[in-house]
């Protein structure tokens, strides 16, 4: 009964949800929180996974005790008697600690990669770009029209040659305040879960949707941002320009380099960029939670 419950979560976190959240405007209009759901749904189903594999290993080890069972052991419950010589599922916490060291050193290599390539990007820009005070970025030479941004502790805002010669005045403001959101809410260590959960399980829907969505709505959020100061038709007309210029060097985040249609027509929609309410944080806070009390819960 665990591991179908288990299962079930697998099933409904790995592929259901993630088909039926793609695209959500409801997510879009609270982007942050939408990119903080699709975390945490990555986040719970790996603790299911782990959960599903060490049942399926030691079918009969534990005996379910539902959620008192798991509370006394722990200390919050001090005063429930246990029946018999072993807690139910308290040494299971080491499994879970041991799978989310692995997975945090998997994330830490992964964010080391990255840092490293943004690292040598930014020694090349600091020799053959040309600070401009008045924008607060690097111009970089080159007819090609881009504005970029390389996040981290040593953070730069990039525009080229030809994206000065391309935007205006209130464009250009519209394209810097977009990267400086990027940098303010350290969009790219929410890219890192994201991508390194991509990275193992590259097929799967959570995987695969999960990675482009996440990225779609910290762009969104940093629109968001860059609203505080310039209108939505400054930002849009400077994405629809910018739409055309290409890539960008690996490690960046680029005004418009990510879901340039759906980002125009959320800024053309009234009511984007809602008030975030606390008690759906706390909802996504217990979510990677609910595989490890399914695994408690009491059944025949």
């Amino acid at each position: 009964m665990t591991l179908a419950l288990l299962g079930l979560h697998l099933a409904v976190t790995g592929v259901l949800l993630p088909r039926l959240l793609a695209g959500s405007a409801r997510l879009q209009a609270r982007p942050a929180l939408g990119a903080a759901l699709w975390l945490a749904l990555m986040a719970s189903f790996t603790v299911a996974l782990v959960l599903a594999g060490h049942h399926a290993v030691e079918p009969a080890a534990h005996e379910p005790a539902g959620l008192l069972g798991l509370l006394g052991p722990i200390g919050l419950l001090p005063h429930l008697e246990t029946t018999g010589p072993v807690l139910p599922h308290t040494h299971d916490w080491w499994l879970l600690a041991a799978a989310g060291a692995v997975l945090a050193a998997l994330v830490a290599a992964v964010g080391v990669r990255a840092g490293r390539a943004r690292r040598r990007h930014r020694a090349v820009l600091d020799v053959v770009a040309v600070r401009d005070r008045r924008w607060g970025a690097l111009v970089l030479e080159h007819a090609h029209p881009t504005v970029y941004c390389l996040p981290g502790r040593r953070s730069r805002v990039v525009l080229s040659r030809g994206a000065l010669r391309l935007l205006d005045e209130r464009q250009l403001a519209a394209a810097v305040a977009h990267e400086h959101g990027h940098i303010r809410g350290r969009h790219h260590l929410f890219r890192l879960p994201a991508d390194t959960f991509a990275l193992l399980f590259g097929p799967l829907p959570l995987a695969r949707l999960g990675r482009s969505e996440v990225a779609l709505l910290l762009e969104m959020a940093a629109d968001d941002a860059a609203l505080a100061k310039v209108s939505r038709g400054e930002l849009a007309s400077a994405l629809c320009a910018l739409a055309t210029s290409g890539g960008t060097p690996g490690g960046t985040l680029a005004v418009a380099s990510t879901g340039v249609l759906a980002r125009v027509r959320r800024l053309a929609r009234p009511g984007s960029g809602r008030r975030r309410r606390p008690v759906w944080w706390l909802g996504l806070l217990t979510l990677p939670a609910l595989p490890y009390l399914l695994a408690c819960a009491p059944h025949p």
